[in-house]
């Protein structure tokens, strides 16, 4: 990994990464990426001594790369990017700090806790020009990819009827998330919900994906307290449905199965697909006696991993535009998650405002 300005001539074209905030446990991950030498790591923010002792040590990183907060990283760093690994809640305020800077900023997923705030995030991104990323974990999954490539042809299942999204696992807690992770995760302002938003966010997102941006003319949503002990102030299993004029979208998001799961299922007029993990594709036409199943072959360069796909972005060769990453699709993930809340809490079916 290189720190700070200790980087030669020829490493003047690479990116130029901050991290602010330690609490995403999904930081470990970028930590790892970080240690490729295709990225400069030059400042992480970061309140909490105890995380930063912890990180330091685990990953040997000199106590000149951290900051107290993104203001003060701003000041002495001068990245190119900015990657959000704090509570959703907290996104805006990096944006609010990175934007007129001209800074770009890629958060975890979701992109923000409410509709109020993503606008907020979008408008300063594109007053200052800069972009404004989410990054799914499903985005780099070759079986995804692999799946949009075929429904966008319309030839092999024909137009969509049904998508059904499975995300979910044991919970956070029972996985052993960190404490600080689990002080966020199941704050009902900081991260917006529970099980909700921590798994609901994956199907709208590929939902918004796979529908070319379109958004639901309605939401329905039931949330559930499976396990109130465990998580007394956010839902730990909901079921969300959203219609479309021609389509229909279930997403089943829980902290209450009893194994990890990410998959992505699409009935069509003449065939079914499904991305049944990262590298497997199910499939089956009317015609078809028996399932098809194929491995899927890892993904080219640049959209292997989000620390390069941010960098092709960043220097302009790729254009994120309706992408699983974009802007665009994460606003609309935001107004299905909010109109899902809104109709949990009230019980009754919401119709997004246009």
């Amino acid at each position: 990994m290189v720190f700070n300005g200790n980087y030669s001539a020829e490493q003047h074209n690479t990116l130029r990464v901050a991290l602010a905030g330690l609490s995403h446990d999904h930081v470990e991950g970028a930590l790892q990426r970080l240690e490729k030498e295709d990225v400069l790591l030059v400042g992480i923010a970061e309140e909490n001594q105890e995380l930063v002792q912890r990180y330091r040590r685990q990953y040997q990183l000199p106590a000149s790369l951290f900051y107290k907060d993104i203001a003060t990283l701003l000041e002495n760093e001068k990245p190119d990017a900015v990657m959000a690994y704090n509570a959703i809640a907290e996104h805006v305020d990096v944006v609010e700090a990175c934007a007129p800077l001209g800074v770009h900023v890629m958060v975890e997923k979701p992109l923000a806790t409410t509709v109020k705030d993503a606008e907020h995030m979008a408008a300063l991104a594109r007053k200052h020009q800069i972009h404004l990323l989410t990054n799914y974990e499903t985005t780099w999954y070759p079986s995804n990819q692999e799946l949009s490539i075929i429904v966008a042809h319309g030839i092999a299942i024909g137009d969509i009827r049904k998508m059904i999204v499975h995300d979910g696992n044991i919970g956070p807690k029972e996985l052993g998330c960190s404490k600080e992770f689990l002080s966020w995760l199941t704050d009902p302002i900081k991260n917006g919900g529970g099980a909700s938003m921590d798994f609901g966010c994956y199907g709208a997102n590929l939902m918004t994906w796979l529908m070319q941006g379109q958004e639901p003319v309605a939401v329905t949503a039931v949330t559930r307290q499976i396990k109130p002990d465990v998580y007394p102030e956010v839902d730990d299993d909901a079921t969300i449905i959203l219609e479309y004029p021609k389509a229909t979208g279930i997403i089943e998001a829980s902290w209450n199965w009893p194994f990890n799961i990410k998959d992505l299922e699409v009935f069509g007029q003449k065939g079914y697909l499904q991305a049944v993990d990262q590298n497997t594709l199910r499939s089956k036409k009317a015609t078809d006696e028996a399932y098809t199943i194929d491995k899927i072959e890892p993904l080219a360069p640049p959209y292997q991993d989000y620390v390069s796909y941010l960098s092709a972005v960043v220097k302009g060769e790729i254009k994120p535009q309706q992408d699983l990453s974009s802007l665009e699709n994460n606003l609309t993930v935001v107004k299905i998650l909010e109109a899902a809340r809104e109709s949990a809490q009230k019980g009754k079916r919401v119709e997004l405002k246009k």
